[in-house]
């Protein structure tokens, strides 16, 4: 039996193995893929993005936990920097939420970002398809918190959390927009320490000047103690919400959409990336247009031009 058949049939190991196909890259992954495609789309996935040390997860690990409260089976995916040594994840979220461990309704997996840029890894997408097919109500994704340019996670998310603590001489004023312009949902995680008011009194600036007119979601802000577990039961309440906005405004059928065609043409780009690579390799043809470069007889330009040509006349 295909792992894609037992996958659908609820079995957690080759749910596992193909993850584990899908982060090393291997072919074989593609077609379980297929198989499993049209049995998703049903979860509800939520980005956790924000900076080191604004105790993501730390805040994963209670809404994993109230989640699990109202009887919501859960997905998460922790992506992790990844080790200059064995190219894995380091960090190991799946050892600070370790208690969720032997619970049945929760389903852990850390990826490495492998030197891809945006917060998450290239496999990300693919493994929320295969925790969705797995029928998890609620998806999960801590991003890797690399900071501004985190921003990758909107194209996975059907609700992007931006989480900011106060004190870390990282005012509002330079947070960059990018960031900002993601978050649908807003947490002031330690908001016992001093400077949270001057936070959300900025934020609350900011995104009022940066709000639009036609928008039909106005970002709350959440105040949390994740440690303590404190606010952390609104801050679910508020993803629920957000949740059925989208739907009854058709926002989530417009999101679906985006996501599909950004998903598509990034399949598309590395898949004629990878066979174009291979066809220039084989025939020797990338070294002489590198020596032709090299030796300034021909330019990168042209020479980009010709190879596009030939594939499309």
């Amino acid at each position: 039996m295909a792992l894609a058949e037992k996958i659908l049939k609820g079995d957690i190991k080759a749910a596992s193995r193909l993850m584990r196909d899908i982060d090393d890259e291997m072919d074989s992954a593609t077609d379980e893929l297929k198989v499993l495609y049209p049995q998703t789309g049903r979860a509800h996935v939520v980005g956790v993005t924000g900076s080191p040390g604004v105790g993501k997860s730390t805040l994963v690990d209670k809404m994993v936990e109230v989640l699990r409260r109202d009887s919501k089976t859960v997905g998460v995916i922790a992506v992790d920097p990844t080790s200059p040594f064995s190219g894995g994840a380091i960090l190991g979220d799946r050892v600070r939420m370790q208690r969720h461990s032997t619970d049945e309704g929760v389903f852990i997996r850390s990826l490495a970002t492998r030197g891809h840029l945006g917060g998450i890894s290239r496999s990300t997408h693919d493994v929320i398809k295969v925790m969705d097919a797995m029928g998890k109500d609620i998806i999960l994704v801590e991003t890797v918190g690399v900071g501004q340019d985190e921003v990758d996670i909107v194209n996975a998310a059907d609700t992007s959390i931006v989480v900011l603590v106060p004190g870390l001489g990282d005012d509002i004023q330079a947070i960059k927009a990018g960031i900002l312009e993601i978050g649908d949902i807003f947490v002031i995680n330690k908001c016992d320490q001093e400077g949270a008011d001057r936070l959300e009194q900025e934020l609350r600036i900011m995104l009022e000047m940066g709000q639009k007119s036609t928008d039909r979601w106005t970002p709350p802000i959440y105040r949390t103690e994740a440690i303590k577990g404190e606010g952390i039961e609104e801050l679910v309440a508020g993803i629920q919400r957000h949740r059925e906005v989208l739907q009854q405004e058709g926002l989530h059928q417009k999101q679906a959409r985006q996501r599909a065609r950004y998903e598509f043409l990034e399949i598309l780009k590395s898949s004629l990336m990878k066979k174009l690579l291979q066809r220039l390799s084989k025939n020797g043809e990338l070294d002489r247009i590198v020596d032709a470069m090299v030796k300034r007889e021909k330019d990168p330009y042209t020479m980009a031009e010709e190879i596009i040509h030939k594939i499309l006349p």
